[in-house]
């Protein structure tokens, strides 16, 4: 559900910034939501082969230490996946095989860890920001399903909504790594362990509200935000309860609901910049 909001309302939005209240095309949707779960599966496949050694010293229980499914079946996965894409970009616009392209070179590049393994993971904000900026490339690549099928350039203010990509990438990542204390372990790096849980919060208070700010100034320029605006807020003040719970309590449950409301802040901020505004103004 995380990703069809995603990325329907990429598509959503990318068509209402350049003015166009008419409902995205199913074929848009469609192929920009299949492509994207597809993404964010090869983004898995590689976690996989880029943490093998360290899943398999620190974290037994995963299903490749445990030999439920092999590196190679995963690569062959992955493959198979990626000519899925293929056939499926090609097919429904050719130009947009570049971009798609573009997000692959980059997705190897983090597999790699740019070639620098040792030096980025001594960095870890350097290392978090460095893989997080996938999501503005696969965010531009769900948006070039509305503009560049139409045959238009990239809509003005839609570089607001590539960074609330990259933001929110980080605030899902600061949610479901920063920890209570009984929750560490030993040689599983989280934020909470390398900054402390302070700090950790503290960063991730200030990407929801660095995220906030560019997603009012996108319900602005789309005129929604008399809708919108209200309710941002009011999740920013749910958000900020929950991670000052987790500050204050230490627990596994305030924890695990850190994770809960980054999950529903990422789901809540496409929905209402794109699908729903898109569906209120076609239906008007």
């Amino acid at each position: 559900m995380l990703i069809a909001s995603f990325s329907s309302s990429a598509v959503c939005v990318s068509a209402l910034l350049r003015g166009t209240a008419q409902f995205p095309q199913a074929g848009a949707l469609i192929v920009s939501f299949l492509v994207l779960l597809t993404l964010f599966l090869q983004l898995r496949i590689a976690d996989e082969f880029k943490d093998a050694k360290e899943d398999a010293r620190f974290r037994p229980e995963r299903p490749v230490p445990r030999g439920l499914i092999s590196l190679k079946e995963l690569a062959i996965t992955g493959v198979i996946v990626a000519l899925f894409q293929a056939a499926l970009v090609l097919s429904y616009d050719p130009p947009l095989m570049l971009m798609l392209t573009v997000v692959w070179v980059y997705m190897a590049l983090m597999t790699a860890e740019f070639f620098v393994p040792a030096w980025l993971k001594s960095r870890l904000f350097l290392y978090m920001a460095s893989h997080m900026l996938i999501m503005p490339l696969i965010d531009l690549l769900a948006t070039a399903c509305d503009w560049l099928v139409q045959g238009v350039s990239i809509p003005a203010g839609l570089a607001w909504f590539l960074v609330i990509s990259f933001l929110n990438g980080m605030i899902i990542e600061l949610g479901r790594k920063t920890w209570a204390p009984s929750m560490e372990r030993p040689g599983v790096e989280s934020y909470s362990s390398v900054w402390g849980l302070p700090l950790a919060l503290s960063l991730w208070g200030l990407a929801l509200v660095a995220s906030m700010v560019c997603a009012l100034t996108i319900a602005y320029k789309i005129d929604f935000l008399a809708v919108a605006g209200p309710l941002f807020v009011a999740l920013l003040l749910m958000s900020c309860v929950t991670g000052l719970s987790l500050w204050r309590h230490k627990t596994v449950k305030a924890a695990a609901r850190l994770e809960q409301i980054s999950g529903l802040w990422v789901f809540c901020i496409y929905l209402f910049l794109g699908l729903v505004p898109m569906m209120v103004k076609s239906w008007m």
